[in-house]
Formats: structure tokens, sequence, C-alpha cells
């Protein structure tokens, strides 16, 4: 798989995500956010990142709507995470949406947050699902499944 990454600007990394971050700790969600939780691939220390959470037909997805990003990377690796919103956190384990199976869950995603993510993805809102599957593997998706079974950090 070919690794592709979008930086964010740096007022969205440095001032918006924190502050998406601290709305969410306090049990505001902009736009449905969340803050995920996941252990650090190199360093080993706990990272968080405002992320939308996608339901769709009864499962649930986090879409790496920049690409291959840290935070993607991070639970790739880790295999668990932890989504937070407010005082409630879900612990879940993660396994990687297939490349060629991504493109209906990034138009469901787009359909619920174009206005914020489309610019990322580098396509329109309206763009049809066929077209999609030519981005779908610089955007990693994963399914996310409720853990009981670990420890909260």
């Amino acid at each position: 798989m070919t690794e592709r990454f979008k930086k964010p600007p740096f007022l969205v990394a440095k001032l918006a995500n924190p502050l998406i971050n601290l709305l969410v700790r306090l049990g505001v969600r902009p736009s449905g956010a969340h803050t995920l939780i996941v252990r650090g691939r190199n360093s080993g220390k706990l990272r968080s990142m405002p992320v939308n959470p996608l339901d769709h037909e009864g499962k649930r997805y986090l879409v790496a709507p920049r690409g291959s990003t840290e935070w993607a990377r991070n639970l790739r690796a880790a295999g668990v995470g932890k989504l937070r919103s407010g005082r409630t956190v879900q612990e879940f384990s993660a396994t990687e949406v297939p490349a060629d199976e991504r493109a209906p869950l990034i138009r469901a995603y787009l359909d619920r947050w174009a206005n914020v993510t489309a610019s990322q993805f580098g396509v329109d809102k309206d763009t049809p699902v066929e077209d999609l599957r030519e981005i779908a593997e610089f955007h990693p998706v994963f399914e996310i499944h409720e853990r009981t079974d670990i420890n909260a950090s």
C-alpha cells in the first residue's frame, strides 16, 4: 500500500484539534466529534486526536480523511484504542478495512462530514463512489469493535 498524508494546517494542529479535544472532554461534541486515544507505536505514550466515528449499516468505523496519519499508523500498530465523549470512554479493538472495500465507507463519511473533510480527501463532496475507489487505498479505514477485556490507561 502506498502511504499518503495531508498534513493539517498549523492552526488546525495547534489550536483547533486541542480545542475540540477539550470540548469533547467537557461533553460537547462539535459535529459528533470524539477523542481517539491510542498508544504511540514508537514512544508508547498515549496520543489523542479528535475524530468523527462513522456509524454505517450497524457497524462503527474510523476513517482517516488526511490519509495515513499518525493516529492511523498508531492504531494499525496497536490494534486497540479508546473513544472518549465527555466522561464516557469506549475501549475498542480495530480491524483495518481492505482498500477495495473502503469506497462505500468513504462515500458514507462524506455524506455526513463533507463540509469539513472533502478537501482533506482531495475530492468534491458529490464524488461518485466509483471515483472514490481511486483514492481509497490512501485513506485508512478501521472497523471498531467494543471491548470490555482491556484495562483503562
